[in-house]
C-alpha cells in the first residue's frame, strides 16, 4: 500500500507536514465492486488511491454505464467536485480490493501556498482534461470498430491484463459487440488472439479502419454526446 510519502503531490512536501497530513487523512479498506461514491454526491474531501484500481463511470438517463477512465494508485480521484463545490460528475467504483485516503478540502486549500504541491495538483486536473478529450473523441467519432482498431494498435498488452468484458466495457461497448468484431478481426487474419495473448498480424488494414471507419450520422456530435450522458448545460 501507498503512502502519502509516495505519492508526487506530497513527496515534494516539507516533512514537517506529514504529521499534520497523518492526522488529518481518513483511511477505508474496500471490497472488490465497492461504491466509493456516486455520481451527484457531495463530498468535503479529496480522495487518493492508497491501493487497488477504481473505474469511473457516467450513467446515462436509460441507465447504461458510460465508462469515463480507470485509475489506480497512487491516484487523485475528486478533485474537481472538491474544487468547483459541485456534486461528484461520475461514479466511483473499486475493481480490485483497497484501500482510499480521504482528506479534508480545508487541509488541501492550506497546502496550495507551497508551490510544488500546487504544481501536482495543477497536473493532475489538466490531465484528467486530456482524458476527457480522448473520450468524447472516442465516443463521438469512432465506430465500433474503429474503437477496437484503436486500443490494439495503441494497448495491445491491455488483453493480457484483463478480461474482454472489461476491455468491452473500456471502450463503451457490450461484451457481444466487442467479441464480434474481435471475431472478424481474427477471420480477416489482422490479429491473432489466444489465451490473451495478442499478436497483429496486418497493421496497415487495422490502421485503415481506425482511418476510414467513422461514425457520421450526428450533425452536432458534442451536443448528442452531452445528451448521451444526460448532461445539461446551466442556463
Amino acid at each position: 500500500m501507498y503512502k502519502l510519502e509516495d505519492i508526487p503531490m506530497f513527496s515534494h512536501l516539507p516533512k514537517s507536514y506529514f504529521t499534520l497530513l497523518h492526522e488529518k487523512l481518513f483511511v477505508k479498506h474496500y471490497a472488490k465492486n465497492s461504491i466509493v461514491f456516486y455520481e451527484g454526491e457531495s463530498s468535503k474531501y479529496i480522495y487518493i488511491i492508497l491501493e487497488g484500481s477504481v473505474k469511473m463511470y457516467k450513467t446515462t438517463p436509460k441507465g447504461n454505464h458510460i465508462h469515463i477512465n480507470t485509475l489506480k494508485a497512487p491516484s487523485l480521484v475528486g478533485e474537481y467536485a472538491c474544487f468547483e463545490q459541485q456534486p461528484f460528475p461520475a461514479t466511483c467504483e473499486f475493481i480490485t480490493d483497497g484501500t482510499m485516503g480521504m482528506l479534508p478540502f480545508e487541509t488541501v486549500l492550506d497546502l496550495l501556498n507551497n508551490r510544488e504541491f500546487s504544481y501536482e495538483i495543477i497536473k493532475s486536473l489538466t490531465g484528467k482534461i486530456m482524458l476527457l478529450s480522448t473520450l468524447v473523441h472516442q465516443e463521438t467519432v469512432l465506430s465500433s470498430e474503429a474503437k477496437v482498431a484503436d486500443i490494439i494498435i495503441h494497448k495491445p498488452n491491455i488483453f493480457q491484463r484483463l478480461k474482454n468484458s472489461e476491455i468491452a466495457s473500456i471502450l463503451n461497448l457490450t461484451p457481444e459487440t466487442f467479441s464480434r468484431i474481435l471475431a472478424k478481426f481474427k477471420k480477416e487474419k489482422i490479429i491473432r488472439l489466444k489465451n490473451h495473448k495478442l499478436e497483429i498480424l496486418d497493421r496497415d488494414k487495422l490502421s485503415l479502419i481506425l482511418e476510414t471507419n467513422k461514425i457520421k450520422e450526428c450533425t452536432n456530435c458534442i451536443l448528442s454526446f452531452k445528451e448521451k450522458i444526460g448532461y445539461k448545460d446551466e442556463a
